[in-house]
């Protein structure tokens, strides 16, 4: 097993024959570099910020960033529009406009007051030229549905090698099993990570957890978070502190989780109808289990 940081992140690079290792390593590297120089919006010399600066004009983009684009269109499809690529505009409302580590302890000042995302339909796409443009005032951020494609594109390309687990951010990919069965997967509601938290055996999918609880920081007079709301550009205020789910990879695992925490009391009906299965934790701590969510056993 081998740990790594990126993006203020930490991961998990796993195999079930460990000999493969390095050649794996080598190729998680090589993706993070990829969606690094494609979608990472705090480097001004990225794809996505020079997209963002263009003002209306079509920019022309990598194979890396169109997947990345069409993961995030996926996600906004499956939940309705609650996975927004377009809410950029939000979160530097928020004060989010920096790295989150360089954010740590100060107060942040709220632009202008909350509103709506501007929603998919600003996003121009002409595959035939391979360019983008934004509509006036939409603004992009694939941070959450690129670190999770990131891990289920590593994970697919590994599992020639046999089992592997890739997990970064708390995002999970796993193909096939490790080396004595099912990958044992902990499942935390935040980053303080303490070693008795549950732990699920899990193979062949995704598990993705979303939290308020791990990116807040103080704006103006109150604390907000890092999920967006795209209907009111608003920080989510739901009923859920923390949400997780299974699913067939971690792209769609990571849009039902997020969603989760913006659905509120349809949320279990939404990741049931799916055919995924959940983890749903409430403020006060309480647990609501979705559908077959594997069974929890505590850490030794």
């Amino acid at each position: 097993m081998k740990t790594f940081e990126t993006w203020g992140l930490t991961g998990v690079l796993a195999l079930e024959n460990p000999h493969h290792e390095n050649a794996a390593m080598e190729r998680l590297q090589y993706w993070i570099k990829q969606f690094d120089d494609s979608c990472n919006r705090f480097r001004s010399d990225s794809e996505i910020s020079v997209l963002n600066a263009a003002n209306r004009k079509p920019v022309r983009v990598s194979a890396t960033f169109e997947r990345a684009l069409h993961s995030a269109l996926y996600t906004s499809d499956l939940t309705n529009g609650l996975c927004d690529p377009t809410v950029l505009g939000a979160l530097l409302n928020l004060g989010y406009d920096q790295d989150f580590d360089a954010m740590a302890g100060h107060t942040r000042a709220v632009r202008d007051e909350a509103k709506p995302s501007p929603g998919i339909s600003t996003i121009h796409f002409d595959p035939e030229r391979h360019t983008v443009r934004l509509s006036a005032g939409a603004q992009l951020d694939l941070g959450a549905s690129a670190k999770a494609l990131v891990a289920d594109i590593v994970a697919d390309e590994c599992a020639s090698f046999g089992g592997v687990l890739v997990e970064i951010g708390g995002d999970v990919a796993v193909r096939g099993q490790g080396s004595v069965g099912p990958w044992v997967i902990g499942i935390s509601d935040s980053l303080d990570i303490k070693g008795n938290e549950s732990r699920i055996a899990f193979s062949n999918g995704g598990v993705a957890t979303s939290s308020t609880n791990v990116r807040h920081w103080r704006a103006g007079e109150r604390v907000v978070n890092h999920i967006v709301d795209p209907r009111t550009g608003d920080c989510a205020l739901g009923m859920y502190a923390t949400a997780s789910v299974a699913a067939k990879d971690c792209v769609t695992a990571n849009a039902f989780a997020t969603a989760s925490l913006l659905w509120d009391e349809e949320a279990g009906y939404h990741i049931a109808q799916a055919g995924w299965s959940g983890r749903l934790v409430r403020h006060d701590g309480g647990v609501d289990f979705v559908g077959g969510w594997p069974q929890e056993e505590l850490a030794a």
